[in-house]
């Protein structure tokens, strides 16, 4: 098969291009991506060696050359992992976030509506469904939980599903929707918690954790997302939206703390900053269905999700210090100084 994957230089969807062509060696890949401050060539290094495999450069809300590579390359399966996906930026410029998320997400559909396509498969958030209360740990996000975003980020997600949505009942496109609990692993962008906490911690710098630290998120390894996302496109129900999440739930200050720890740091570096508008209090996805239906569970529990995730910082330190010494330091610097 031959499978467009967007956004496929970015955290996930670079790690599911890799699973794709490990797993499926006869598969051809063509990965779509802006290369925006978050999509980095680099990280698609070894899957250039691969014949399999072809880069494009471009927008998915480009029309005109979107539909010039359907034309040309008459995908099969096309995977959308393209999105402005910080929160903070969304709450600092919600436009972006509305042009690529939302407008971006129709011009593919209306691609693979022009074009003809056998799936097409949105990667979506658990972001959409708001957050849980601290005081409930026995309630959970289902499919059926009602969609009730915090921020234009996950408003401009839940747009993209609805849209999905609509056209899989109107014109019938064959297309399914998954929505994960936070990622985490290798080529993980620095301005996300995790990858962020480990290069602070690195370098003797300050850990900024907002508020008291005690939102709860559910961490998924993106190993285990890209299993799931590979068995919908491949056995998933059209029309059909699928939880994936980790049973992994932590406080933002524990998984600040385990990190220090792996690394043998002080916790004194961390330091509490001012909240974040509208902050979630908890994510926690059940994954039944997915488990139900398609056979999936995660196989990565967070203490060795995370280990094995600072082994590869440690490991990789050309990748992230290329990218920490540009745009990103005055972004940083805007986010959390005098804060």
């Amino acid at each position: 098969m031959k499978i467009i994957v967007t956004g496929g230089a970015g955290f996930i969807g670079s790690n599911f291009i890799y699973y794709e062509l490990k797993n499926h060696a006869e598969d051809k890949i063509i990965c779509l991506d802006k290369l925006t401050y978050a999509g980095n060539l680099e990280t698609l290094a070894e899957a250039q060696t691969n014949e399999n495999f072809k880069f494009v450069r471009g927008d998915i809300a480009d029309r005109e050359n979107v539909y010039k590579l359907f034309e040309a390359e008459k995908p099969d399966i096309v995977v959308n992992f393209a999105a402005e996906s910080h929160v903070d930026r969304s709450i600092e410029d919600p436009e972006l976030f509305l042009r690529t998320n939302i407008i971006g997400t129709s011009v593919l559909l209306d691609a693979c509506r022009k074009f003809g396509i056998k799936r097409f498969h949105q990667v979506s958030t658990d972001e959409v469904y708001g957050d849980l209360p601290l005081d409930r740990p026995d309630l959970f996000f289902t499919e059926t939980t009602n969609l009730h975003t915090s921020s234009p980020y996950s408003a401009s997600k839940a747009a993209a599903d609805l849209l999905v949505q609509a056209y899989q009942r109107t014109y019938k496109i064959p297309a399914t929707i998954s929505r994960c609990s936070n990622n985490y692993g290798r080529f993980h962008f620095p301005e996300k918690l995790i990858p962020l906490m480990i290069i602070n911690a690195l370098h003797d710098k300050k850990l900024p954790v907002y508020g008291k630290g005690i939102n709860v998120r559910d961490w998924l390894y993106v190993d285990d997302h890209c299993s799931a996302i590979d068995l919908i496109i491949r056995k998933g129900t059209v029309g059909e939206v699928y939880n994936i999440g980790g049973h992994n739930e932590r406080t933002n200050l524990e998984v600040v703390k385990t990190i220090l720890k792996i690394l043998g740091k002080s916790e004194d570096l961390i330091e509490f900053v001012t909240d974040r508008k509208g902050h979630d209090q908890r994510y926690a996805i059940d994954p039944t269905k997915i488990s139900r239906e398609l056979g999936w569970t995660p196989q990565t529990k967070f203490d060795d999700g995370i280990k094995q995730t600072v082994a590869w910082y440690l490991e990789n330190r050309a990748w992230w210090e290329k990218i920490i010494s540009g745009e990103y330091k005055n972004y940083y610097a805007k986010m959390y100084d005098n804060r």
